[in-house]
């Protein structure tokens, strides 16, 4: 039996995103998090607590991209039509919040704060447009084989834009767990304070999205609802709810690592109900990995890249990761 070459991709491609939700999203929601944390010296250290890894973290974004070109060429032309504007706006704000990054430690006292207004915009307009361009692709994409249909404003719906809104309460919970394990003392006990009720938050959002999905789509409320279905999926509102019961236990005392690991969960959790809804379409709602594939010599012969580069990427990754541990004081950091 031969390697089910378009499953394989589709694994690939799903893992890669994840990464890149777990590793950018909480240093997205670092400038999330800035408007809550108005001390300048708190600020530097919130920085410095990504500041060795932040570039790398985005190479998994690179990573599915370019594996979705390669493997689903079909799927790369429809989503970035559909989706142009969107994504041009979010790498607007990855590369406004890039050169804030940089520019925001050499700046002078009188220019220092518009660097800090710029590194919060740009986390909140790429947080907030990844969002928005996950709820449009729920909704899925008018098409004729090859060609999208839809229009180039098809993309702002009332869904997307509540998807665009969740998606920055989540990442706002990852900076604030991830603040958590980095820091200490006065800004150690601000991030806890602020992750309980963002746990609120996005438990809310959550739940909405859940309820809103299938009631605006009948495929994925069969897909859920019927039997045995229903029974199979039940574990995963099940674990959402106890996990953020966790969340919100483990934010008692002095916590550590603990409420950002259960955060990873939830977040991997939400991304599970994202597939079971969808499998095995790439396009919603009925273009599946099998009709969106490359040629399986394509696919193949990038396959063997593939399979160099990603143990590369995740031992260096992993390398940094454990070379920069430990918890950031204030005066420490990037020059």
């Amino acid at each position: 039996m031969g390697i089910d070459l378009p499953v394989v991709w589709a694994v690939i491609i799903a893992f890669g995103l994840m990464m890149y939700v777990i590793m950018d999203g909480f240093d997205l929601g670092i400038g999330i998090l800035f408007p809550f944390v108005p001390d300048r010296d708190d600020r530097d250290v919130m920085v410095n607590t990504v500041a060795p890894v932040w570039d790398g973290n985005e190479t998994w974004l690179v990573l599915g991209g370019a594996a979705l070109m390669a493997a689903f060429p079909l799927a790369y032309s429809i989503i970035l039509t559909a989706l142009y504007l969107p994504l041009a706006f979010m790498l607007l704000g990855l590369i406004c919040r890039g050169v804030a990054f940089e520019f925001r430690f050499k700046a002078d006292e009188h220019h220092k704060p518009f660097w800090d207004y710029a590194f919060m915009g740009g986390s909140y307009a790429a947080t907030f447009f990844q969002g928005v361009s996950l709820g449009a692709f729920l909704n899925g994409f008018e098409t004729d084989g090859p060609t999208y249909l839809g229009g180039v404003l098809d993309w702002i719906t009332p869904f997307s834009l509540f998807t665009g809104f969740g998606l920055v309460a989540a990442y706002a919970l990852l900076g604030s767990t991830w603040l958590i394990i980095k820091t200490e003392g006065t800004l150690h006990e601000r991030m806890i304070a602020l992750a309980k009720p963002v746990t609120f938050v996005l438990l809310v959002v959550i739940g909405i999205v859940s309820l809103w999905t299938p009631m605006a789509h009948p495929d994925i409320a069969a897909r859920w609802f019927s039997y045995p279905n229903i029974i199979l999926f039940s574990p995963v509102p099940i674990l959402v709810l106890l996990t953020s019961w966790a969340i919100l236990k483990s934010l008692k005392g002095t916590p550590h690592s603990a409420p950002f690991l259960l955060a990873l969960f939830l977040l991997f959790l939400g991304y599970s109900g994202l597939g079971i809804s969808l499998w095995p379409n790439i396009i919603p709602p009925d273009i599946s990995i099998r009709e969106a594939a490359a040629p399986p010599q394509s696919m193949g012969f990038a396959l063997v890249g593939a399979l160099f580069i990603i143990p590369i990427i995740l031992a260096y990754t992993a390398w940094s990761y454990y070379v920069f541990r430990g918890k950031v004081k204030v005066g420490d950091g990037y020059h």
